[in-house]
């Protein structure tokens, strides 16, 4: 403002000779050139900077307990959780994502709250090596490989819920329904694609309009029909064995696998090193405290993994006659096993139009994370408005996933190392890219950035950090190798050369 005005004096108000008039035009001209480059820089670093936000502690926690709670949490865990042992599984989870699980998440939000940034630029800010630019990148690109994939699944999801409000929960039933259903191409895909529209547009929405929103209407319905199911499902006659095997923890049932599988399901049940908490973590205010909404997530997700284990294993256990076998079907169980319980029980038809409304909350919310933080990528790295990145990754969730959605039809002769298209995306991300990204954040923050910069964020706006003690152990020496064990045993076991 003063130069301004000091340019209309010169302009206006100076009785000059021509000469005089020539110099200070001259000199008022290269002031003028020299604030227009400042206002400039000014407005461009704004407008670089300007990103949108959650809109407090709430948003946040229900959008990252969204992104954890999904598909993992409703067959994944309660089939290993009865493999491994019951409530010995159980403990060793809670113990571990009191741990690692926290260690990790506080990393990754604090990272993303520090830079504004998402994984690639969040790794970016604290050098151009190599090796953090291909951390990065690993972070950034696993969600835009997970996510088509993980969108079949959720139209497998819709034709379910699809099937049980038409009445046809004896037909689900029916052994062979669920191989002929994702045989044919056209069903499939036509599911999946329904699926990947529901959840660009809540994506295109924004932020706020659209992930935080979406979050806060599905997380309590999540919540209330969980509640509901495991009480229909406890009270089933025959089913309290069940309910002591899951919760009544047995030394006898104890073996080093099952500590793998329980930190395996921690890993993927957190949604870490996935680039989603990064992303998020880069939307958080800085008055909200990391710690204290970690814990609220920690919390969420492992409540809804022990209501999941609830409503399956005691139904399945009376459906079976106390067989523990019976849960070990693995991701057949939700789409095989669980229609069969159904059918019966009692109020079969409506238990099972209310299970898979609660599935495909949880699809949706983790759907919705994934997408959102490859968007956030390609924003952030390319430039882009919102508009023109949520168009490319749904292109890209079209063709990967419609690779995974004929997979097992019209593509079901083409293999990768023996593998689906699905199968082969799912061992890529979760068994092998996955491991690799928890160890790259773990070298950045204990090598790179340093303990004490993640506590001075974490601190910020009068936060707590009363696990730092863990926090400082594990990020610098635990984390890297439970990550470590993870990739070994998951890529030993897909090629055979150990059993889990």
């Amino acid at each position: 403002m003063y130069y301004l005005l000091l340019l209309l004096f010169y302009i206006y108000c100076l009785p000059l000779t021509q000469n005089h008039v020539i110099i200070i035009r001259v000199g008022v001209y290269k002031k003028q050139k020299q604030i227009l480059r400042i206002w400039k820089e000014k407005f461009m670093e704004k407008h670089h900077h300007e990103r949108s936000t959650f809109s407090g502690k709430l948003g946040f926690v229900l959008s990252a307990a969204g992104a954890s709670v999904g598909l993992g949490n409703i067959w994944r865990f309660p089939y290993l959780a009865a493999k491994y042992g019951g409530g010995i599984f159980l403990l060793i989870y809670i113990i571990l994502a009191l741990t690692f699980g926290y260690s990790m998440i506080v990393a990754e939000t604090a990272l993303g709250r520090m830079t504004k940034k998402s994984p690639v630029g969040a790794f970016g800010t604290f050098g151009k090596s190599k090796w953090l630019s291909l951390g990065g990148w690993i972070n950034a690109i696993i969600p835009v490989l997970i996510v088509p994939y993980y969108s079949v699944i959720g139209g497998w999801v819709i034709k379910y819920l699809v099937e049980y409000v038409k009445g046809g929960s004896q037909t689900l039933a029916e052994d062979g329904y669920f191989s002929a259903f994702i045989a044919d191409g056209f069903s499939t895909e036509t599911c999946f694609l329904f699926f990947t529209l529901l959840t660009l547009v809540i994506i295109y929405a924004g932020v706020q309009n659209g992930v935080e929103r979406v979050s806060k209407l599905m997380m309590p319905i999540l919540v209330f029909l969980s509640v509901v199911i495991v009480i229909y499902s406890v009270t089933r006659p025959g089913a309290l064995e069940g309910v002591k095997y899951f919760l009544i923890p047995n030394i006898k049932n104890f073996s080093w696998m099952t500590v793998v599988a329980a930190m395996g399901q921690m890993f993927y049940s957190l949604s870490i090193a996935m680039g989603i908490l990064v992303t998020f973590g880069s939307y958080m205010k800085k008055d909200v405290s990391i710690e204290g909404s970690t814990q609220n997530v920690e919390i969420f997700d492992t409540a809804i993994a022990m209501m999941a284990g609830l409503m399956i294993i005691p139904a399945v256990f009376a459906f079976s006659g106390g067989d523990p076998d019976t849960l070990q079907a693995g991701p057949a169980l939700m789409f095989i096993t669980i229609p069969k319980v159904f059918a019966s029980m009692g109020f079969g038809t409506l238990v099972g139009i209310l299970f898979f409304i609660l599935v495909l909350c949880a699809a949706l919310t983790s759907s919705i994370a994934l997408t959102e933080s490859a968007v956030s990528t390609f924003q952030d790295e390319l430039k882009w408005g919102r508009k023109k990145a949520t168009v490319f990754v749904g292109i890209i969730m079209v063709v990967l996933g419609s690779l995974s959605s004929l997979g097992y039809g019209p593509l079901a002769c083409v293999k990768i190392i023996g593998m689906q298209f699905l199968d082969f995306f799912d061992f890529l991300t979760n068994s092998v890219m996955m491991p690799i990204a928890a160890i790259a954040t773990c070298l950045l923050i204990s090598r790179v950035v340093g303990t004490k910069k993640i506590e001075e964020e974490v601190l910020q706006e009068g936060g707590t950090f009363r696990r730092k003690r863990i926090f400082n152990f594990m990020i610098q020496y635990l984390c890297p190798i439970f990550a470590a064990i993870i990739l070994f045993s998951s890529v030993a076991n897909a090629f055979g050369w150990i059993s889990m």
